[in-house]
């Protein structure tokens, strides 16, 4: 059975840092797609960034471009997402999401809507305060 396990969420003040992480178990690590996605009260989940394990594909979504970075140690079979300059509109539930083909679409929209992950974490809560 495929767990995802994200850890590494907190509070933090407006500017600061967070590193997140998520290990998959029982998950085929090799040439698949793996990824971040936020779910903010009150709002839709969204996507954040997503990485294809093979090849380091990457994408970010506009609002964290610059300021996240997505990258694996594929011996571990783990994602990591480092946050940096953190803003109050960061503050959400952060899921880490595997499987499917989600990360070869570049709109964010679609990784949701169009090419839904198929394994999802429980969450990490990050919440950043101004």
């Amino acid at each position: 059975q495929v767990q995802l396990v994200e850890s590494g969420g907190g509070s933090v003040q407006a500017g600061g840092s967070l590193r997140l992480s998520c290990v998959a178990t029982s998950f085929p690590w090799h040439n698949n797609c793996v990824g971040w996605f936020r779910q903010a009260p009150g709002k839709e989940r969204e996507g954040v960034a997503t990485l294809w394990t093979d090849g380091n594909y990457i994408h970010y979504s506009g609002s964290v471009r610059g300021r996240f970075t997505i990258f694996q140690d594929y011996a571990k079979n783990t994602v990591y997402l480092e946050m940096n300059s953190l803003l109050p509109d960061d503050t959400a539930m952060y899921y880490c999401a595997a499987g499917g083909q989600f990360c070869h679409y570049t709109n964010p929209d679609d990784w949701i809507h169009r090419a839904t992950p198929a394994y999802w974490g429980q969450g990490t809560q990050v919440s950043v305060s101004s």
